[in-house]
């Protein structure tokens, strides 16, 4: 008898398992609605009849003593708490649910056919119920996103899920007595075989999917306020106002647990036309303009080039016959030889030659950066024009030298090209990707600038991964685990890769503003004013070419970011993670003005153009030092010694009042007040303008002890590393981390000063040979449009995704590596589209131009 009652109780146990794990009520719901699951195969997922006794769970120890059993039966487990939307319980109080009249006439049908086809398991009923989220595991990890899937909830209406194809109808047909041969291959008709004699056919009403935001407040046993979303699919007929009523009558009501509901999002009620918008419409008729207008300047290029090649082999064919007469023998005399030479590239002497002269006199008196220089401390394609032109000039007039005269009158004479050609040939592909991809430096730009500018993009790509992968993830807490990693600090720290953009740029303005004024070329504008009228003309000039030449691909990618979040925010199952869709349409114009950093962050368009702010209000404050300093030098020293005075105070008595602690706190903590105002973020961009004037002064030429370079490099990399791996585990008192806030910005621009003298002066070594490469040449001169996509990239793979993502180390490595892929892609064709063109007709347009020839 006791072994009878004993394998009984182990039946009962074994029973009680898949039932145990979807009942949610533990009986204590009405008995009636067990009436509903009638009809239940193996097929559906929530069993709608519930029995008390079959959630006895016996556990038996292992000498299989019976007296040692625990009935869980009435114990309040963790799926009990977490079970927030259960279709049991609202089936059992459907009728109470209908009679309060909260529910729509067509939701209340509809739903009526949804549960009566779970209670009969049809097959679309099922799917339905698939493909409704619930909670499963994770939760102490980090899993508040329980999402069920989208994409099944859209196929179930096609009645294509699970149907039998015309594969394993085939196969099923030519196997005796319909047996199914598997061929091992993951989609073959095989694979479909479970399903094959079940009736698929779409449900009587389209499904739509409900993301429900709920806010669940639980003491016992988790204790622990959280957000959580769940996905549900149920009947498109229900408004959301259906949706609450039917979630606060779809879980069990405990003394422990206040869940209350924050928002429903309906990524299935295909709100957003991105067809009926007025911006998206706006950037096709745009971006088909930019193609149009670059596919005419390429095929215009192309034709100047064969046109002009024809010119040469006609004058090569000229000069032959000279030589015949002259010489008395057949072939080419040296001075062909040097006529091919010279002519190597005949576009790329006549036509770009004498459009780089030109554009880069309009640098020096206008803008007083590099051509390479994007002033926003990131680099544009066309640095490499200066050191280009000085080289093809050389070359060109070293061969006319040693032409002979009787062939001069022979040569092709090229034909100046009007400016309405050379705007278009501004757009023309050839030039512009060529012109990214020149493994030259231009003459007024320091190599290993680009270095600097290219692994630090990379940084920032790192950063922004991470911080918006982690909040789209089912294991949210591994953050916190992986932050106890000792490496991970680079990652916690990359906020000093945006402070070395600001020392490059500072970097950038000074040294070039000092050698432009030091050839005369800055008196050219203002020829014959006195110093206030010439140094506001200089200032104005400045910015108004900044601001024409930043804001072209600024304004197409704030308009793609509009567009692209509009989208998102209505078709995602996650929350986007700003409101640019919101905040965009209302204060774009802040972002164009390059003052958004003066408002509150809830209120900011393209949260990362914060930099771009920053950049230039540092560029006015960095034009009128200059200025000033051509004539007053000691002026703008103290000045610049004041304001980088300041800004260390002000830095420090904002942290120190607002208790910030970086060693503990999030990188971005305090964003409002610190991260992105420019107060704070002022001292990086003055040592950059203080280390260019140096530079100038010494004209790179500076001889230091072996002792004192050794000493400066094992100091500037020690400092490097205090400063992105000495917060480790770090206790930093409240006066402690207040000093470490505001100095710490400038202690890292120190650092890049002494790498940046040290490559510049013959003391870099492999560190500059590194930083010098020119592999890395393209990747700089694209690093502005890089800034501006690459947050684009990011957040559209994360939001469009069907589930959240489950994060690991080799996943991480993949995923950086891919979206860096991406968003230099992109940043390539943003920067060919936008950037080049309008850089290169500023410069056309400008007085001292130089006329291009064909």
């Amino acid at each position: 008898m006791m072994r009878r009652t004993l394998v009984l109780a182990m039946l009962l146990s074994l029973l009680a398992t898949p039932q145990a794990a979807i009942d949610k009520d533990d009986g204590k719901f009405p008995p009636g609605r067990h009436n509903l699951s009638s009809g239940l195969d193996q097929h559906n997922v929530i069993n709608l009849s519930l029995h008390g006794e079959a959630t006895t769970a016996t556990l038996l120890p292992a000498h299989g003593d019976p007296k040692l059993s625990y009935d869980l039966s009435q114990t309040r487990r963790l799926r009990d708490a977490l079970n927030v939307f259960d279709l049991a319980v609202l089936a059992a109080q459907w009728g109470q649910v209908e009679s309060s009249a909260g529910v729509s006439a067509n939701c209340s049908r509809d739903m009526r056919s949804y549960l009566g086809g779970l209670s009969d398991a049809k097959m679309w009923a099922v799917k339905m119920d698939d493909a409704s989220g619930h909670y499963t595991s994770g939760f102490f990890y980090g899993n508040n996103y329980w999402m069920g899937s989208l994409a099944l909830c859209d196929a179930i209406d096609d009645g294509q899920i699970g149907a039998p194809g015309k594969d394993n109808s085939s196969s099923t047909a030519s196997s005796p007595e319909g047996e199914t041969k598997n061929s091992g291959l993951p989609f073959a008709a095989a694979h479909t075989q479970g399903y094959s004699s079940v009736y698929n056919a779409p449900p009587p009403f389209v499904p739509g999917f409900y993301v429900i935001k709920m806010q669940l407040n639980e003491t016992l046993p988790t204790q622990v306020l959280r957000t959580i979303y769940v996905g549900m699919c149920l009947p498109s007929s229900c408004s959301i106002a259906d949706i609450g009523l039917m979630s606060s009558k779809a879980h069990v009501e405990l003394p422990s647990r206040d869940l209350r509901v924050l928002d429903i999002r309906v990524p299935t009620d295909k709100e957003f036309n991105i067809w009926a918008d007025k911006t998206f419409c706006l950037l096709i008729v745009v971006s088909s303009i930019v193609l149009g207008l670059i596919c005419c300047g390429t095929l215009f290029e192309i034709y100047l080039r064969r046109k002009l090649k024809e010119a040469l082999r006609r004058q090569d064919k000229e000069m032959m016959n000279n030589s015949e007469t002259s010489s008395g023998i057949g072939c080419a005399s040296s001075d062909y030889s040097d006529t091919m030479t010279a002519h190597d590239d005949p576009l790329k002497q006549s036509d770009h030659s004498q459009s780089s002269n030109s554009l880069k006199q309009l640098d020096a008196l206008v803008l007083n950066l590099p051509p390479n220089d994007n002033d926003s401390g990131n680099g544009h394609h066309h640095e490499h024009d200066a050191d280009h032109d000085h080289h093809e000039h050389h070359r060109s007039g070293s061969n006319n030298s040693n032409s002979d005269e009787h062939l001069e009158g022979h040569l092709h004479e090229p034909e100046k090209l009007s400016i309405y050609s050379e705007l278009l040939l501004s757009f023309s592909a050839i030039t512009n990707f060529n012109a990214i991809c020149d493994r030259n430096v231009g003459a007024d730009t320091i190599p290993c600038i680009h270095g600097l500018r290219a692994f630090s993009m990379a940084w920032v790509i790192l950063g922004h991964t991470c911080i918006v992968v982690f909040k789209y993830s089912d294991n949210m807490e591994m953050r916190k685990e992986v932050e106890q990693n000792f490496f991970f600090q680079a990652i916690t720290n990359g906020p000093f890769s945006v402070d070395t953009f600001f020392f490059i740029s500072g970097f950038l303005i000074s040294y070039i503003y000092f050698r432009t004024n030091a050839k005369g070329k800055l008196n050219k504008l203002s020829k014959g004013a006195n110093e206030f009228t010439a140094g506001t003309a200089h200032f104005f000039g400045l910015v108004a070419y900044r601001f024409m030449r930043l804001t072209a691909p600024y304004l197409f990618v704030l308009g793609v970011v509009q567009v692209t979040m509009k989208y998102l925010a209505t078709y995602s199952i996650f929350d986007p993670p700003t409101m640019d869709h919101i905040t965009c349409p209302d204060y774009w114009w802040r972002n164009i003005l390059y003052i958004n950093t003066l408002f509150p962050v809830d209120e900011m368009c393209m949260l990362w153009s914060w930099y771009l702010a920053n950049d230039t209000q540092f560029y006015m404050i960095g034009a009128i030092i200059l200025i000033v300093g051509v004539r007053h030098f000691k002026l703008s020293a103290i000045t610049t010694l004041v304001f980088l005075v300041l800004s260390w105070i002000t830095t420090a008595v904002i942290a120190f009042t607002n208790n910030h602690r970086p060693n503990t706190d999030d990188p971005l903590a305090l964003f409002d007040k610190i991260y992105d105002k420019p107060w704070t973020r002022l001292g990086p961009y003055l040592i950059g303008m203080a280390v260019g004037w140096i530079l100038f002064r010494t004209n790179c030429k500076i001889r230091l002890p072996k002792l004192t370079v050794a000493t400066a490099w094992t100091l500037a990399m020690l400092n490097l590393f205090v400063l992105v791996f000495g917060l480790y585990k770090a206790d930093l008192s409240q006066f402690t981390a207040a000093a470490y806030s505001s100095l710490s910005h400038s202690a890292w621009a120190l650092s890049l000063a002494w790498i940046t003298i040290a490559c510049s002066t013959g003391y870099g070594g492999y560190i500059n040979s590194l930083l010098s490469a020119p592999c890395l040449y393209p990747f700089s001169r694209v690093t502005y449009c890089a800034y501006l996509v690459h947050p684009i990239v990011i957040r559209s793979m994360a939001l469009n995704s069907d589930a959240p993502l489950h994060l690991g180390g080799d996943l991480m490595v993949v995923m950086f590596f891919g979206l860096t892929v991406a968003s230099y892609f992109l940043s390539f064709v943003v920067s060919m589209s936008f950037e080049a063109p309008v850089v290169t007709m500023l410069k056309i347009l400008s007085p001292s131009r130089k006329k291009r020839l064909a």
